[in-house]
């Protein structure tokens, strides 16, 4: 099932960012009285009656002449274009304006879903204004964000049609994996040379390719299909700073993916960008491949970037470094057995006797701590889940646990068998409950 995606659009100054916290149930965006002042859309999975979605929250659309007005307008076309549906967010206290006409001549062009939320109706006289926001041509609903007014009518109206957003379905037995990273390291090109064909337009400049692309192959009998989270630019649309569209993309390919693919470049080296984009592959509890791209321009040695990405990569020490050459095609043989290897490694099934004769050698070899005179007591250990590995341990008091000691058992694990590149969940469970 595809995770929907909502836009929040409007003019400066209406409310988007509290209305995104409320949304997202937690304060994220930067909230000023400054018009303008939420520049970057901000990104959250947000939840409302069982159902996931994305939502991205945008800078305000202003037709005055400052600088990041250009680059707000380009972000929020981008987010039009992303979304299934769209929330265009208006000062309800206020008569509309010649911003909130572009942003409405925007929205028609797009054919998207849009619901009007006149937000900051907060008073008997915004309430009378309400028929002020229909002559828009969309729905509209009354809110008050800071006060949560009016709020489940409008994700009534969001949700309405979820069901009805469809994706692109695969057999059970198809190995899906996306190739993610920030801009400029090489994704298509790794595509290109993983089909051996040119299926992407690759350029040297970030983010000249737009939209994710689904390619079916077959290698060593087994079928795949990659999805590349860069894709095709439309054309005659010109996007500036893509980084931040990207995270996006590479959201709703982790979705769709059993493995990920990680893409780094060495040339520039790890930063922030690299281990966000990571994080992400590790929540959504997928297999992950680490492959450093560009190595025939690298005069490094090979241990030493090993030892680099596994300090920065600490939190994902299993997964395996592959070394290739998207644009020479050295080493571009190693990947493939890799990806193979962790989706196989994340849908193991584990027997029940062997995983307990392991967790009991474990806990002999090193017990748990005791705490407050008590000590943890496993009585017995299945696999409950795959791609991630859940792993149920039954235990005296969970509470017990600590996470050194969960550490020493994943570990213990590990060792055991093969689990290269795939997390694994441990969940705790009292005997009775």
């Amino acid at each position: 099932m595809k995770i929907p995606t909502v836009a929040l659009v409007g003019k400066p100054n209406v409310g988007k960012s509290t209305l995104f916290n409320r949304l997202a149930g937690k304060r994220i965006s930067i909230i000023e009285d400054t018009p303008g002042v939420t520049r970057d859309r901000i990104y959250s999975l947000a939840t409302y009656n069982d159902y996931k979605f994305h939502l991205i929250d945008t800078g305000g659309i202003d037709l005055g002449n400052e600088d990041f007005n250009k680059e707000i307008r380009i972000q929020a076309e981008l987010a039009i274009d992303e979304a299934d549906v769209i929330i265009f967010v208006v000062d309800g206290k206020e008569d509309l304006g010649p911003n909130d006409y572009l942003i409405k001549d925007m929205l028609k062009k797009s054919n998207k879903k849009v619901i009007v939320a006149a937000n900051k109706m907060d008073s008997k006289v915004s309430k009378d204004n309400i028929y002020n926001f229909y002559e828009l041509g969309f729905d509209v609903i009354p809110i008050s964000a800071e006060q949560n007014n009016g709020i489940y009518d409008l994700m009534d109206a969001v949700v309405e049609d979820f069901k009805n957003v469809q994706d692109i379905n695969y057999d059970e037995d198809i190995i899906k994996f996306c190739v993610i990273g920030r801009p400029n390291v090489g994704k298509s090109s790794l595509v290109n040379a993983l089909l051996n064909e040119e299926r992407s337009i690759v350029s040297n400049v970030s983010g000249t390719t737009r939209d994710a692309i689904d390619t079916p192959f077959t290698y060593n009998k087994r079928d795949f299909v990659v999805i590349d989270t860069a894709g095709i630019r439309k054309q005659g649309k010109i996007y500036e700073n893509v980084e931040r569209y990207s995270v996006l993309r590479a959201l709703k390919a982790i979705d769709r993916s059993d493995v990920c693919l990680i893409v780094l470049n060495i040339e520039e080296g790890i930063i922030e960008q690299d281990k966000h984009i990571a994080g992400y592959a590790i929540e959504a509890g997928k297999a992950v491949v680490i492959v450093v791209n560009k190595w025939d321009k690298s005069n490094k040695d090979m241990n030493e970037v090993t030892k680099d990405i596994r300090n920065n990569f600490a939190f994902m020490d299993y997964a395996p470094i592959v070394f290739t050459s998207a644009l020479t095609k050295k080493r571009i043989h190693t990947v493939m057995p890799e990806v193979l290897r962790v989706y196989d490694n994340a849908h193991k099934e584990i027997k029940t006797s062997v995983l307990n004769d392991v967790i009991g050698e474990a806990t002999t070899l090193n017990p748990a701590p005791s705490y407050k005179g008590k000590r943890l007591k496993i009585y017995y250990v299945n696999q409950v889940g795959k791609a991630p590995i859940k792993i149920l341990f039954h235990v005296n008091d969970k509470t017990l646990i600590h996470f050194s000691y969960e550490r020493y058992l994943e570990n213990k694990l590990r060792e055991s068998f093969d689990l290269e590149g795939t997390p694994i969940v441990l969940q705790f469970k009292n005997r009775g409950e």
